[in-house]
């Protein structure tokens, strides 16, 4: 929200903004920013290669900007999101954003964009990317093997320009943008999921040992047998996850 509230201040000077959304989906970094972004006229355009969430953004885009509908405006684009050259859509862009984006994209693709920023000045906003941490309660004793090993499987090639930036993709978004002359700033966004989170935290600890299996299918016995036990702790309401995100916000 820090970082949010600093772009929105070096915007605030501006009539009106142009923003690119990066990898949509169904509007939640739309709705979020929208707000933050005050009462400048705000112009979209939403990127994502699924029309059917695309769709959703426009259908609940009347409710969601209810209060903000003579100011904002949302247009929308299926656009694959593995190409590397941005620099047609970032023209005339005054803030880049994306959220839950960045660890699935590629080194080659970060720089890329960066210089493609770089050349129309455009401030540029990302939440929500994963840091490569985690920390479970109660502990068990594989728990760093399997972040080890979930890690490594999410440096594979997710289609965006090459072999994804995964855990390391805050320090790669930072480096990039540095190196073409941006001020970047961090700020630590980590999902915190209490035992009221039980079905979140299913889904999460499913993704780990999927992940952790197909990374080393030798230890396939070990990783489900450690998946039970994390399950029986969600089961007994006594688990608690922590998973690292940052967001990071960099202007000229």
């Amino acid at each position: 929200m820090r970082l949010a509230r600093l772009v929105a201040s070096r915007l605030a000077s501006r009539d009106s903004i142009r923003i690119l959304d990066l990898g949509t989906g169904t509007g939640s970094n739309i709705w979020y920013l929208a707000k933050h972004l005050g009462a400048i006229r705000q112009q979209w355009l939403a990127l994502d290669h699924n029309p059917v969430l695309l769709d959703r953004v426009r259908e609940h885009a009347p409710n969601r900007l209810a209060e903000r509908a003579d100011r904002v405006t949302i247009e929308t684009r299926e656009t694959d999101l593995g190409r590397v050259d941005f620099s047609d859509l970032v023209a005339d862009r005054d803030l880049v954003t994306a959220s839950a984006l960045l660890d699935l994209v590629s080194d080659r693709w970060l720089q890329s964009l960066a210089e493609d920023c770089h050349a129309v000045g455009a401030a540029v906003l990302f939440a929500i990317t994963y840091n490569g941490y985690s920390e479970c309660s109660p502990a068990e004793p594989e728990d760093h093997r399997i972040l080890e090993l979930f890690n490594h499987h999410q440096h594979r090639d997710k289609g965006l320009g090459g072999p994804a930036a995964g855990p390391d993709a805050v320090a790669a978004a930072a480096r990039a943008f540095r190196k073409v002359g941006y001020h970047v700033e961090t700020e630590p966004t980590d999902w915190r999921l209490d035992p009221a989170d039980g079905r979140l935290q299913r889904e999460l600890i499913d993704g780990w040992a999927y992940a952790a299996t197909e990374t080393d299918p030798s230890a396939a016995d070990t990783i489900a047998d450690w998946r039970a036990r994390r399950i029986a702790h969600v089961e007994r309401g006594h688990s608690q996850i922590v998973v690292g995100h940052d967001d990071i916000a960099a202007w000229l």
